[in-house]
């Protein structure tokens, strides 16, 4: 139960992070910069005790990788879902009377840009927190926040930059996005998950890929 308390928590402030910063802040407030931190606080703050997902895509990813217990993933993704709708609703209290426009993204390009950073993400977490040459390591948080960060400076403006089917649902509830829209992020995040383990599995040594012990968590992180 730690665990799914841990990616709750988790996913809760990033996901709050992403509305405050999304809706009604002011101009001097640089959004991906806040939700980068957010995201590397808490996954430095939780990684130690469910590795840190908040992401279920990210979850995906990890289970192909072999670092988490497929029991796990279904909580896993619904305490990730579960904050994301408690966070939104947070936000629409925090941001009460503030109209919202929702995001009118482009098919093409936005699943190829949530594609490409949903990729990313997965495959930062995946060498930076799970492979053996990295074990052990001081930075694979500030590496997993900076790469979200990147990613939303990057086409934040194409796609809503979510990365994370978990913010997808928070943005729809919040009208950031429309639920009609919410198909797109799914399909290209959840695809990207699946080619980013594949593709670290190619490029690490089978040694590398050892499968979790039953008392281990999700992933490696420094003690």
């Amino acid at each position: 139960m730690n665990k799914y308390i841990a990616e709750f928590v988790g996913t809760f402030f990033l996901v709050l992070t992403i509305g405050c910063t999304g809706i009604g802040a002011g101009a001097a407030v640089i959004a991906p910069l806040a939700i980068g931190a957010a995201l590397m606080v808490m996954v430095f703050a939780g990684g130690h005790i469910s590795g840190g997902h908040y992401n279920p895509a990210v979850t995906l990813g990890v289970l192909i990788r072999g670092r988490v217990k497929a029991s796990d993933v279904f909580p896993y993704i619904l305490a990730q879902l579960a904050a994301a709708a408690v966070a939104a609703i947070t936000v629409k209290f925090l941001r009460a009377g503030i109209v919202v426009t929702p995001i009118a993204p482009k098919l093409g390009p936005a699943l190829l840009a949530e594609f490409l950073f949903t990729f990313a993400l997965v495959y930062v977490v995946l060498n930076a927190a799970t492979a053996e040459g990295t074990s052990g390591n001081s930075f694979y948080g500030l590496a997993i926040g900076m790469t979200v960060m990147t990613g939303a400076f990057a086409v934040g403006d194409i796609s809503g930059g979510a990365f994370n089917p978990a913010v997808a649902v928070g943005i729809s509830i919040l009208g950031i996005a429309a639920w009609s829209n919410l198909w797109i992020y799914l399909l290209a995040e959840f695809a990207a998950a699946v080619v980013a383990a594949m593709v670290f599995q190619m490029i690490n040594p089978p040694a590398q890929v050892t499968p979790i012990a039953t008392d281990e968590p999700p992933y490696e992180t420094p003690q």
